[in-house]
């Protein structure tokens, strides 16, 4: 059965979303297509970001998953890594209602937006170094297009790097570790190990390690009131 895509947010700016049928990267477009004809069902698109606008956090992935989020079209559901981030955005009150892996569940984000790095699905989950950079200019218009943005979580090294970047920030100057906070501006920049089901199997991040990067996150929001 075709599960409805979401919605898109309202007052996205066409800039900071690529079209359907984006032909700047043209191996992830070949994949797309390979996958349109597999899978028609499948969003099988460049996945919007999923949130509010007025939000003041913003959680950056490194790109749709090929079973999850291109699956789905809304970031993080349909695989293991949204099970372990819509928990835990649940448990910080920067979600409410049910996470139950589809796009048309109760699940609804507060104060909080997501995204991806790369917003097309790549083979075996790892963009080129040039795609990550095509793509930029959409992170680019995603971060400037949050008038109320004061945090941004980072999901992994790449998504830590394409952020400095889109903040024309040099990679040197801040180094990406798990649970490390960075300035960036007005803007403060935290990190965490992705929430991938790799790095949860092998320990490399446990839900503790994970929660306490967003307890560090809602204490500086609160702050701000």
């Amino acid at each position: 059965m075709k599960m409805a895509a979401p919605a898109r947010e309202r007052l996205v700016p066409a800039e900071a979303e690529p079209d359907r049928d984006c032909p700047l990267c043209p191996r992830l477009v070949a994949f797309r297509e390979h996958w349109r004809a597999q899978e028609p069902s499948w969003h099988n698109e460049p996945v919007p970001s999923f949130g509010p606008v007025d939000g003041r956090l913003l959680i950056v992935g490194l790109a749709p998953g090929l079973r999850g989020a291109n699956r789905t079209g809304r970031p993080f559901t349909g695989d293991y890594a949204g099970d372990l981030l819509y928990s835990t955005l649940i448990r910080f009150g920067f979600a409410t209602g049910t996470f139950e892996a589809r796009p048309d569940d109760s699940l609804r984000l507060v104060d909080s937006r997501l995204t991806n790095a790369v917003r097309c699905v790549p083979p075996e989950n790892k963009p080129t170094t040039e795609e990550m950079r095509t793509c930029r200019p959409f992170l680019a218009a995603t971060i400037g297009l949050l008038p109320r943005l004061s945090a941004i979580v980072a999901l992994g090294k790449i998504a830590h790097d394409q952020v400095l970047a889109a903040h024309g920030e040099k990679l040197s100057r801040h180094k990406f570790a798990h649970g490390a906070v960075h300035r960036l501006g007005e803007v403060v920049l935290f990190d965490s190990y992705h929430c991938s089901r790799y790095n949860t199997n092998t320990g490399v991040l446990t839900p503790e390690m994970f929660h306490a990067v967003f307890a560090k996150v809602r204490a500086h929001i609160d702050a701000l009131v």
